[in-house]
């Protein structure tokens, strides 16, 4: 699939970097296949360390030299970091930039065939989702291509439309953030209730893993952790113990942020000290 072709990467940091190791290290591409471009040479450094890959701080030598060309800078720095027009000549662009809408790429670059992606945090461990779109001029080839880069970073979806791209921003996209809050909140809600902050993350941590591969195992996310009514308003109650029944039913959704869930969990631990050992203050 990328025999002789040259993958370069315009901004190497963090999420370029995680791309970079993810290829090298699932075997999809060797080495002295990826020129990695950063304005920073520590990373240039460590980059060639780590993986063995070519680098450069010439962004123009890295469009020169690429079959593929991966725009993996901060979105804010778009319209500065390349003279544009200059990557007509390559056979697919693709962006991970958030938020930086093909056209606008189409315009820098000066080159139809795109591919706009949103990876998400996790893709720094290659445990992320990454959803992407591409345009009409990309052909099933390419797609195939960009399909194994992104793939590097976790798991990657195709959408049809650039506005579910836009949609998956919302969900996968910002997710982990969502998902790191409920952690906090639960941890400071354990530490509340007298665990050690490290117990109390170990327990949190353990739960949520072993929920989402309970999840996956069952193959009904509905039943495991969706919301009760169809608007997703309520916990399911089923999953609950029948004294715990009456405070999923008053916890809205749109109360799972920090207070609510520390104090859902201290309601949680009163009532059942009060049931096993007749505690009837904490």
């Amino acid at each position: 699939m990328f025999e002789g072709k040259t993958i370069g990467f315009i901004g190497s940091g963090v999420m370029g970097g995680a791309m970079i190791g993810g290829l090298v290290h699932s075997h999809i591409l060797s080495p002295d296949q990826i020129l990695a471009a950063d304005p920073n040479p520590a990373r240039l450094h460590e980059l060639a360390s780590n993986f063995g890959v070519r680098t450069t701080q010439d962004n123009v030598q890295t469009v020169q030299e690429s079959d593929l060309l991966v725009l993996s800078i901060k979105p804010q720095m778009i319209d500065d970091i390349l003279p544009q027009p200059c990557a007509e000549g390559c056979d697919v662009v693709i962006s991970i930039m958030a938020g930086i809408s093909i056209s606008h790429i189409e315009r820098v670059t000066g080159n139809p065939r795109v591919v706009r992606s949103m990876p998400n945090t996790p893709a720094i461990i290659r445990q992320g989702m990454t959803v992407w779109t591409a345009t009409p001029a990309v052909d099933e080839t390419r797609r195939a291509q960009a399909a194994a880069i992104l793939g590097s970073l976790g798991e990657e979806l195709h959408v049809p439309r650039e506005a579910m791209l836009d949609a998956a921003t919302a969900l996968s996209g910002t997710g982990p953030a969502y998902s790191f809050l409920f952690m906090e909140a639960l941890i400071d809600a354990g530490v509340h209730l007298g665990f050690s902050r490290q117990v109390a993350e170990k327990l949190v941590l353990q739960t949520m893993r072993g929920a989402v591969e309970y999840a996956e195992q069952s193959k009904n996310t509905r039943r495991c952790c969706a919301m009760r009514s169809p608007a997703g308003r309520h916990l399911r109650r089923s999953h609950l113990p029948p004294g715990e029944r009456r405070l999923a039913d008053g916890h809205r959704a749109g109360g799972v942020g920090g207070l609510s869930t520390q104090r859902s969990g201290w309601v949680v631990a009163k009532r059942s000290l009060k049931r096993w050992a007749g505690i009837t203050r904490i």
